[in-house]
């Protein structure tokens, strides 16, 4: 900035580098090479060097607009720069004016981030600036000049801003009448030096490239195969074109909050105006602007100060009295110092006009022009007015632009589907393609032209109802204003109507209970280490084996719906439900396919704060706030989509960088007055976090595009590439599960481990009574009886089966029992064999007629007298098998050996 102490030093500041410069080139020689032309200057050391006459400058401006509104003077052009390399500075200015006769003062200050670095107060009759000296309508205004500058002028210019991307400065020219002492024109212009964050016609290519990659990705799996559950499995797990927009948006309607941006931000989302209908087009402007006729709103109203309206406290205002008094060139004649600034020589002044050359390639190009009618000043970037003016679009014509893209969208989305049709058709005709392929698609194409219609209106929703809330903030053209109300109104109650509709036509048949429960307030870990609040309701408290420590607790209801009809399909397998709603329900998990219509009232609030509240930055910035963290727990909490990536990308990735943009952005408030400096730096991180979540979903549409391609080429036995053939198998088994939507089980705790000893193997060894031969085998002792009690059993005779069992468990030993010598021999029962199979035939025969008849004669069964009976005549342990027991007609009891029984008493 140049002191201002004395009027003295302010003069060899200007004069001596100037007479140096003079000397030097030996009043400005111009070589010309070919077309080319340069000029000979000078270093500050002394040396002499050639420079391009049409070379870029270090600082330039670019458009600028009046920032009086009034403006006595017609600017059609302004423009200044700042040449390194010689250290001078050039300007010029063109216009007319209405005004008969007036003297003027000249103001010129340059700004960067805020704080004044050069100033220059001159009079324009001193600087030979005939043109306005003095200012007559019928003389038109040509000025001009190279104004030679020192270190000293420059020392507020850090060395970073001349190579820093959207260097954010300002060139303001105020003009005042002497005659009343008062501003009578007022003209600002940006200043940049070339380097920028924004590339739409690259980055905007690329991401549209991308783009279209995921719609026909996602286009592809939903238009393949036969079978409705399959292909809603296989498109659920495609990437969402819904997401892409999402995040898209996010990105470039964060620029609609009503902050003081930093001239970083502007640019870098300007890559990202396609995605939000913001295309700039001549001819379209030009029939909106017929359309809103001279109602051009208040650009003012959403934070930014407009062109053509009063800006006194640009560059922070200005005091009449210290602008007399700061004149470099009012000097008085008698004075040395004024007399040598008259020494310029005619080829300095024909350099000087040569200069002033505009429109060729020859001469200077790099200079602005005036910026249109409704847009912001040159070098202000607040608000959404600010947002749009990269894409040189008027505030007032926003929604028009806006609806307009969406209407040229939908016709794309429905030719496309239909000229997608009728050429499988054409194919199918010349045997080109085999008639059996798409048949669904080809038979049901007008549903999927409605549906990709549908989802293309669902992706749209939050850009065209916040444009239409915006208008209504705006207060622009009445004409325009109606049409927003009538499109709000459609898109409200149209979409939220069928949302309800769905959620109704799978809901109908069943009831809703209100379930009392209590929210737990729980200490978690986020990322493993960092301390966390997280909620948990009492009921999934108790199902889980080790729940968080809780700290609190409040009561809870929750709605709850009741199917009574347990024989309904699930939602993914419902193929009626799918052909109807899918465009809306498809991608969602099969307990969470509800998810559209909690995301339509989301983006509707969004909207809300958004356009409503613009104009009021505070409420705008942490209404949003508190709106994206209630939202991004919710959606965490949920985990909507059924596709890992999906969730990724808009649970996670998304929502953090909402919240993240949302808590920076408060700083931008101008209340807060920070330094622009500081305000850079913070848009460099927020465009570091948007950069990162564009470059993910680039990538995440790679990796969409893959998948789809594995989806559309299930049905085929030879995969290419080969070796992607595991990753292939991997997606399908995946694919198989995520429908089922169950939390695989968990593992049960195991207990904690105590004292105990366990036997690994046992051996035995031989003992002496192993080579005794008269050893009993206890394997065929167990299972001597085993038939008879079997056959008893199956003639159902209560008395020879428990006479059975209780012979059978007399002769068997127990389990793990041995059998030791018996004290008798072997050899005396060799007949036993043969007399417990006639024993046991004979019990078998009286059992069973006992069952059957009585002494009566009839059929009913054996008293409870008679069993018992039949029980006491088993004969006891111990007793000898070939003997039993009968009684006599004397009441005695006698022994009598089976063999010598009468044939007649065996028989009955």
């Amino acid at each position: 900035m140049l002191p201002c102490s004395a009027l003295a030093y302010r003069l060899s500041v200007l004069l001596l580098p100037l007479l140096s410069f003079i000397s030097t080139i030996s009043a400005a020689n111009v070589a010309v090479s070919g077309k080319t032309k340069y000029v000979e200057a000078a270093t500050p050391d002394g040396e002499s060097i050639w420079l391009k006459d049409a070379r870029k400058p270090a600082l330039y401006t670019q458009g600028f607009g009046d920032c009086l509104g009034s403006s006595l003077i017609n600017v059609t052009r302004f423009d200044a720069a700042y040449y390194k390399d010689n250290m001078t500075v050039l300007f010029h200015l063109e216009g007319n004016t209405n005004v008969a006769n007036e003297s003027l003062m000249m103001y010129i200050g340059v700004f960067a981030y805020g704080e004044a670095r050069f100033d220059l107060t001159f009079n324009p009759c001193n600087a030979q600036i005939y043109s306005l000296c003095p200012m007559n309508r019928s003389v038109p205004i040509e000025a001009n000049g190279i104004i030679p500058v020192s270190q000293s002028d420059v020392a507020g210019i850090p060395p970073i801003a001349l190579n820093i991307p959207d260097f954010e400065g300002q060139a303001i020219l105020r003009i005042f009448a002497n005659s009343t002492q008062s501003q009578v024109g007022c003209y600002s212009a940006v200043v940049t030096n070339g380097a920028t964050f924004s590339h739409p016609s690259a980055v905007g290519t690329v991401l549209g490239i991308f783009t279209i990659i995921a719609v026909a990705a996602s286009f592809a799996t939903a238009a393949y195969g036969n079978h409705i559950p399959t292909t809603r499995t296989h498109y659920a797990h495609s990437l969402s074109v819904l997401v892409v927009f999402s995040i898209f948006h996010h990105i470039y309607f964060t620029g609609s909050l009503s902050v003081n941006w930093p001239s970083v931000l502007p640019a870098f989302w300007s890559n990202f105006a396609w995605a939000g209908g913001m295309i700039y087009s001549e001819s379209m402007q030009n029939s909106v602007n017929q359309l809103i006729g001279s109602n051009k709103g208040n650009t003012s109203i959403v934070g930014a100060a407009g062109s053509g309206s009063s800006a006194e406290h640009l560059g922070g205002g200005f005091e009449i009295s210290q602008i007399y008094k700061r004149s470099l060139f009012h000097r008085d004649p008698s004075s040395l110092s004024d007399r040598l600034l008259d020494l310029r020589s005619a080829n300095f002044e024909n350099h000087l006009a040569k200069r002033a050359l505009a429109n060729t390639t020859e001469g200077y190009n790099w200079y602005g022009t005036p910026v249109k009618p409704g847009l912001p000043l040159p070098g202000n970037f607040s608000g959404f007015a600010g947002t749009l003016a990269q894409e040189n679009i008027p505030a007032s014509n926003a929604f028009m632009t806006g609806f307009l893209w969406f209407l040229v969208v939908i016709l794309i989305v429905a030719a496309a589907v239909v000229a997608f049709k009728w050429t499988l058709e054409a194919l199918v005709k010349y045997t080109q393609l085999d008639g059996n392929r798409l048949t669904f698609f080809r038979e049901h194409w007008l549903g999927f032209t409605a549906a990709a219609v549908l989802r293309t209106t669902v992706t749209g929703f939050f850009v065209i109802v916040y444009l239409a809330l915006f208008q209504f903030t705006y207060k622009g053209s009445a004409g325009v204003t109606a049409i927003a109300a009538l499109v709000f109104l459609i898109f409200f109650f149209g979409l939220f109507g069928v949302a309800g509709y769905a959620c109704y036509y799978r809901l109908h048949s069943g009831s809703y209970a209100i379930k009392q429960d209590r929210l737990h307030f729980e200490q978690r870990k986020a990322l493993g280490f960092l301390p966390w609040i997280g909620f948990g309701l009492e009921s999934q408290r108790s199902e889980k084996a080790q729940a968080s420590s809780s700290f609190g607790s409040m009561p809870w209801r929750s709605i709850q719906y009741v199917n009574e009809d347990a024989s309904r399909i699930s939602v993914q397998q419902d193929e009626e439900y799918i052909q109807k709603f899918g465009w809306l329900s498809a991608r969602f998990r099969r307990t969470r396919w509800w998810f559209f219509a909690l995301w339509l009232t989301y983006e509707f609030v969004r909207a809300c704060f958004y356009g409503g509240a613009a104009g009021h930055p505070m409420t705008q910035v942490f209404g949003l706030m508190a709106v994206e963290f209630v939202a991004l727990i919710t959606i965490v909490r949920l985990r909507p989509f059924e596709g890992a990536r999906l969730n990724a990308l808009m649970v996670y990735l998304l929502g953090f960088s909402k919240v993240a943009t949302l808590a920076l952005s408060a700083a931008f408030d101008v209340r807060f007055n920070l330094a622009r400096i500081n305000t850079t730096v913070i848009g460099v991180v927020i465009i570091v976090i948007h950069g990162l979540l564009a470059s993910v979903t680039l990538l995440a549409i790679v990796f969409g595009a893959i998948s789809s391609y594995m989806s559309v080429t299930r049905d085929r036995a030879a995969f290419r590439p080969r070796k992607w053939e595991p990753y292939r198998e991997r997606y399908f088994s995946h694919l198989t599960k995520s429908p089922l939507d169950v939390k695989p089980a968990t593992p049960m705790p195991e207990p904690p481990k105590e004292p105990y000893f366990r036997v690994a193997s046992v051996r035995r060894e031989p003992k002496i009574e192993d080579s005794d031969p008269d050893r009993i085998d206890p394997a065929s002792s167990r299972t001597s009886v085993a038939p008879a009690a079997a056959i008893g059993s199956h003639l159902g005779s209560r008395q020879n089966s428990l006479q059975s069992a209780h012979m059978s468990s007399s002769s068997n030993l127990p389990f793990g029992a041995r059998s030791h010598r018996t004290s008798w021999s072997t050899r005396d029962f060799s007949g036993v064999q043969e007399a417990q199979h006639s024993n046991r035939s004979s019990q078998m025969l009286s059992g069973s007629r006992m069952h059957n008849e009585t002494s009566d004669g009839s059929l009913r069964d054996p008293s409870h007298h008679e069993r018992v009976r039949t029980l006491s005549r088993s004969p006891a342990p111990g007793v000898p098998l070939e003997v039993r027991k009968q009684r006599n007609g004397k009441g005695k009891e006698k022994e009598i050996p089976l063999d010598e029984r009468s044939s007649e008493e065996i028989k009955t």
